[in-house]
């Protein structure tokens, strides 16, 4: 006896898919990438699909069927290709090496760095951390030298330095 039942994945094909003409399709399929491509309506954590089907003047399902036919992707993961495209821009920008991940993630669309992290590493195989190490090793030019703390920075260290040894000084 087996102990796991499993079977081969099989394509399902949607009916609504083939009532699509294929022009309108094609119209469609340009109208979406203009939207989400040229406007860059996929850094918009809010912009779903029925915001974009509202735009088109249509329905989820059309935007689906052409998304799914037409790309060979579901909606959500067509966006997140755009959304990794920009991180992985940002991530080798020398003017953005100081920000955090979560920075990024919220520049690119996403609502939440785990989401981020999960979409980038599906893509890429990677972590985004991981993505840009790799760059930057591959162009130690690049790397930019963080900047000197201020005096107000440096004032908050040695304040928590003395701190630490007062606590450690009354044990």
């Amino acid at each position: 006896m087996t102990k796991y039942n499993i079977t081969e994945k099989k394509e399902k094909e949607a009916h609504y898919r083939s009532l699509v003409n294929p022009k309108l399709m094609d119209e469609m399929k340009e109208k979406i990438n203009r939207i989400i491509v040229m406007e860059k309506k996929y850094l918009d954590k809010d912009y779903s699909a029925k915001k974009l089907a509202e735009d088109l003047g249509t329905n989820t399902r059309y935007i689906s069927a052409v998304v799914n036919v037409r790309f060979h992707m579901n909606y959500t993961s067509f966006i997140n290709k755009f959304r990794i495209e920009e991180a992985m821009a940002i991530l080798v920008d020398r003017r953005y090496q100081k920000l955090r991940m979560e920075e990024v993630s919220d520049m690119v669309g996403f609502s939440n760095r785990q989401s981020f992290y999960a979409s980038f590493f599906k893509m890429m195989k990677m972590t985004p951390r991981q993505f840009r190490l790799q760059h930057l090793a591959l162009h130690p030019g690049e790397v930019i030298k963080p900047a000197k703390p201020t005096k107000a920075v440096k004032a908050t260290k040695k304040t928590a330095k003395k701190a630490s040894k007062k606590k450690s000084s009354k044990k």
